[in-house]
């Protein structure tokens, strides 16, 4: 039964939203502690394949039920939607799975191993008519929201150049040595995140070109790759990923920026700095992002996206509105990462529908 809220006047309440977790892996912490950060939504399952490894998580959230069968969690629990945190292979499955139970879902990044996965799992959804939201928190970073704002207020003007920089030696395959047998690296996993991000900064593209290296020697699939796009504001956009670069300011996990306008230019720099270049001179201010005791220290401007996001998916929960990053949209995205790994594959443009 969903929770009866305390009354407080001048306050409009709305019940609280019950939701069950599908996997209780590495992110699952982060993602729990992202909705605890909210009000009005509370998780009151978990699933996971291996039950021992949900009961650990549901002791440490307080979580009440725990299960090893999802579509039984689903039955007994009816919550009032699911957050899918499994591996991207399974992610079409339980994304279906609540469809045909007629349950609100939101989905893990990278949505789907495929189009034909994600394609699926936007139909599908969209014919029971159950939202699809996908927790694509990378565009919700402070520096890239203050960037965003920016470039709308028109300060620099129209935007014909800009180039966003993703590079750093981090020892991913250290950490996840899984990843060194992925035939698809850099632009599957990290390009889903900068191809969003160019979305959400720039818009559309009308075509792109990419290339791409493997310069570690015992790894399948590329750890660098450059992609140009040609947006459909006019706008070129050059986007650079790589784990095999030595730079100066190592700052993962941050992504840089560089814009040009007609009027000035906008630089996102190391450590969240944000520099503003017009006739009039320049203005530099430091972005942060807020502070959550749970995020890591090493990944706080990622961790703490995840609360903005989830804010977002929230209330068009509550409301039935729009939320920034549905299936429809992030369809778009992964439909970037693949016409990337076509133009490799061709060596030519791609020319992208509308």
């Amino acid at each position: 039964m969903t929770s009866q809220p305390q009354y407080i006047p001048g306050i409009k309440f709305m019940p609280e939203l019950r939701f069950a977790i599908l996997g209780t892996g590495f992110w699952s912490r982060y993602q729990l502690a992202g909705w605890r950060e909210l009000p009005g939504v509370k998780c009151v399952a978990a699933y996971n394949r291996t039950r021992a490894k949900a009961e650990a998580l549901a002791s440490a959230f307080d979580i009440p039920s725990v299960y090893d069968d999802p579509e039984r969690l689903i039955q007994e629990i009816r919550p009032d939607f699911i957050d899918v945190i499994t591996d991207v292979d399974t992610h079409r499955k339980f994304v279906e799975l609540a469809a045909r139970y007629r349950i609100p879902v939101v989905c893990q990044k990278p949505m789907a191993p495929s189009l034909t996965d994600a394609e699926s799992m936007v139909i599908t959804c969209r014919q029971a008519g159950v939202p699809l939201l996908i927790n694509e928190n990378w565009r919700w970073q402070t520096p890239l929201r203050e960037l965003q704002r920016i470039l709308t207020s028109g300060v620099i003007g129209n935007v014909f150049r800009a180039r966003l920089d993703y590079c750093n030696s981090y020892p991913v395959f250290d950490n996840q040595p899984f990843l060194k047998n992925v035939e698809r690296f850099i632009l599957a996993d990290i390009g889903s995140h900068i191809f969003d991000a160019t979305r959400f900064l720039f818009g559309e593209a009308a075509w792109l070109c990419c290339q791409s290296h493997r310069v570690h020697p015992d790894i399948k699939g590329e750890d660098v790759a450059t992609t140009m796009l040609q947006m459909r504001s006019g706008a070129t956009v050059v986007c650079n990923m790589s784990y095999a670069s030595r730079v100066e300011h190592e700052k993962f996990p941050e992504t840089f920026a560089f814009v040009e306008g007609t009027e000035g230019s906008v630089e996102l720099g190391p450590d969240y700095w944000i520099r503003t270049t017009t006739r009039e001179g320049t203005i530099a201010r430091r972005h942060a992002p807020p502070f959550y005791p749970w995020a890591d220290s090493r990944y706080e401007v990622v961790h703490s996206s995840i609360v903005d996001c989830q804010r977002n998916l929230l209330q068009a929960l509550r409301d039935g509105g729009k939320a920034e990053t549905t299936g429809e949209d992030n369809l778009k995205t992964l439909k970037l990462v693949y016409a990337a790994y076509q133009s490799i594959a061709a060596g030519t443009i791609i020319r992208l529908n509308a």
